[in-house]
């Protein structure tokens, strides 16, 4: 039961990385040249699995394969905003 509410928890942190990344790209990041390099979404999965490396390490129930797992989904989303861009992608609200 523990294991499984550990994938749970897993997959969920891999949920929101990615679609987080892919949107702050997609909308913020748009005109930024450096945020649609291919170096890009190295550099935000490292840094995204550093930052939620102490994180994993204080809560018992997750293990450090959950920070990796966190960090390549940034580095995928932000790798897809950076496509989404270079391809006219816009999701707009409605505004």
């Amino acid at each position: 039961m523990l294991g499984f509410i550990a994938l749970l928890v897993t997959l969920f942190a891999s949920w929101i990385g990615f679609g987080g990344a892919r949107r702050f790209v997609r909308d913020r990041l748009r005109y930024v040249e450096s945020a649609l390099s291919p170096a890009a979404p190295v550099f935000a999965g490292v840094v995204a699995a550093l930052v939620a490396a102490p994180i994993v390490y204080l809560l018992p129930l997750i293990g450090g394969g959950t920070a990796l797992i966190f960090g390549v989904s940034v580095a995928l989303g932000v790798r897809s905003g950076a496509s989404d861009v270079k391809r006219g992608y816009l999701v707009s609200s409605g505004n």
